[in-house]
């Protein structure tokens, strides 16, 4: 039991990172509740921050999974995802965890980091957060490695890296750059972690979220 983590309601909301067809990030919410949290985990794969303000028809999957109870994943092209603000309201956490990065970074498609349309939308998304004071997190994507479909760079993420930590106050920032070398954790498709570079990476979040819970006021 961990005396930071025991009793706290979290939300988790992200990207395929989270959740995708076939695929939930278990040992997160695993650690996270065996730490005495209470944890409700929702990931829409392909999201980016203005998905959930006005959920968008899910394209690659989305999933949920709340405190220990197996993962709930779907892929019907006519559902859509969920609504941070409602899920707010639904779940009345203490602490909220956003995950997202790789979504906005327009690997591929613009030929620079799209800093206007990233600064909206991360505001547009916190909006809900600041208006109850409500502590949170947000999680910058990982290295992943360069190519593959999504086009990704080490350039690219980088950048986007930095400016998310100077545009998402009052949310804490946790730089998932720092706990590795580029293409040092498997990936998948140049994105996607492998289970085993997803388990890597969760081990520097907890403890991540573990400190920075340890300072946060409750509500």
């Amino acid at each position: 039991m961990n005396m930071a983590l025991a009793g706290l309601v979290m939300l988790i909301v992200g990207d395929s990172h989270i959740a995708a067809a076939g695929f939930f990030n278990e040992p997160l919410q695993d650690a996270l509740v065996s730490q005495g949290a209470q944890v409700h985990s929702f990931g829409v794969c392909g999201a980016a921050g203005s998905d959930w303000i006005t959920p968008s028809p899910i394209v690659c999957g989305r999933g949920e999974k709340h405190n220990n109870q197996p993962a709930k994943i779907e892929t019907q092209r006519d559902l859509r995802g969920w609504a941070l603000p409602e899920l707010i309201q639904r779940y009345n956490p203490n602490l909220v965890v956003i995950e997202l990065g790789d979504t906005m970074a327009g690997y591929g498609v613009m030929p620079t980091l799209p800093r206007e349309l990233i600064q909206d939308q991360v505001h547009n998304l916190l909006i809900s957060v600041k208006a109850r004071n409500l502590p949170c997190i947000w999680i910058g994507p990982p290295w992943g490695s360069e190519g593959g479909p999504y086009k990704k760079t080490y350039t690219r993420v980088k950048e986007e890296s930095d400016y998310l930590s100077q545009i998402v106050a009052p949310c804490h920032y946790i730089d998932s750059l720092q706990f590795s070398q580029p293409g040092q954790w498997p990936t998948r498709d140049g994105i996607h972690l492998t289970m085993q570079g997803t388990e890597m990476w969760d081990k520097y979040l907890i403890s991540s979220i573990d400190q920075i819970a340890q300072g946060m006021p409750r509500h």
